[in-house]
């Protein structure tokens, strides 16, 4: 009998330790939780992720791979009960820092995971330094533990691949330059073809939008991965050693074109504004002159008017008064029939 009472000591024993002692958990703040009943997850019943916001960056292919269930969610506090049959999964929804070339299956990998390389749409290797901000998404829990195996990997993955292909056919935007008027479409060729630049120096020249790219492009890896991107910092480019003096040497001569061409732009511009400027002085100046003379035909129609053809010969002949009266000197044609001396 003594083992009899070994046998019910021992499972006494176990169930106090099973049940009671680790029967038990609590989770913290920055923490949520999935309780499993014999590997399986508690669902919530007709729920996916198709039904949430995250699904809208997602394609029509990818919906019906990525059609995750939603899972009862155990948020902070506690303590909870478990069963013995049952196995509690916490994740934490704190927001990660990674660099962008970390590889959590190789950390040795990418000079240990300090610079990602990456070539330009030119065929330049060129070295990429920036961080990487993402947190679990409370709301696919199921797709972090359970859609993939490690998910952090494929979130690196799937953010350095879209990375590099935005580098290697990265396009600046075309600069937009403020309108001149009417002239500018005499001057200004629409039919000639951009400039070509170096991939490098635009990428340089346009990290903002290339990290809004990023942001746009990752919106739906909530939904593949359960892993939300908080946001992408992509905050060097750097050529490779061999060619940077070529490329500064590049840069200075370009640099030096471009300003002669703003300075040329900016000489042009003064010039048509004093184009302008005289053009309107002296379209001032003839209205100055008309003015006179349309206010006199005014007057003339007025005379006729009101008062016929002997007006006018009143007014004309006031007029020839105050022009004898104002002259030192008068020279008159004599007529044929007068007296041919002057006076």
């Amino acid at each position: 009998m003594d083992w009899v009472i070994g046998i019910v000591i021992g499972a006494l024993v176990w169930f106090l330790i099973r049940c009671v002692l680790t029967g038990f958990f609590t989770v913290e703040q920055n923490e949520r939780a999935v309780l499993t009943t014999f590997g399986r997850v508690q669902q919530l019943k007709g729920k996916s992720t198709l039904d949430q916001p995250m699904a809208e960056h997602l394609s029509e292919e990818h919906r019906a791979r990525y059609n995750y269930p939603q899972v009862r969610v155990i948020h902070p506090g506690g303590p909870y009960i478990k069963m013995p049959w049952q196995k509690v999964h916490k994740v934490s929804v704190a927001i990660e820092t990674a660099s962008i070339a970390y590889d959590p299956e190789d950390p040795h990998l990418n000079q240990e995971g300090t610079i990602l390389e990456a070539v330009t749409k030119d065929q330049l290797n060129i070295g990429v330094t920036g961080q990487l901000r993402y947190k679990v998404s409370e709301k696919n829990l199921y797709g972090y533990l359970f859609g993939v195996k490690n998910p952090e990997a494929h979130i690196m993955g799937y953010f350095v691949s879209i990375l590099r292909e935005r580098i290697a056919n990265f396009t600046a935007p075309q600069e937009s330059t403020l309108p001149l008027g009417d002239l500018d479409e005499v001057l200004v060729d629409t039919d000639a073809p951009p400039l070509e630049g170096i991939s490098i120096n635009d990428l340089r020249k346009n990290l903002n939008a290339l990290n809004e790219q990023m942001d746009t492009e990752c919106l739906s890896s909530t939904a593949r991965y359960g892993i939300e991107l908080d946001a992408s910092l992509i905050t060097g480019i750097d050529p490779p050693e061999e060619i940077e003096s070529a490329l500064a040497a590049i840069n200075t001569a370009h640099n030096e074109v471009s300003a002669d061409i703003s300075l040329a732009q900016a000489e042009a511009d003064q010039k048509i504004e004093q184009s302008k400027r005289a053009v309107e002085i002296q379209t001032m100046r003839v209205q100055a002159e008309v003015e006179p003379l349309e206010r006199v035909a005014s007057e003339l129609r007025g005379l006729k008017e009101n008062g016929g053809s002997s007006a006018l010969g009143s007014y004309l002949r006031n007029v020839n008064l105050q022009l004898f009266r104002r002259a030192r000197r008068v020279l008159s044609t004599a007529r044929p029939d007068s007296n041919p001396s002057a006076s």
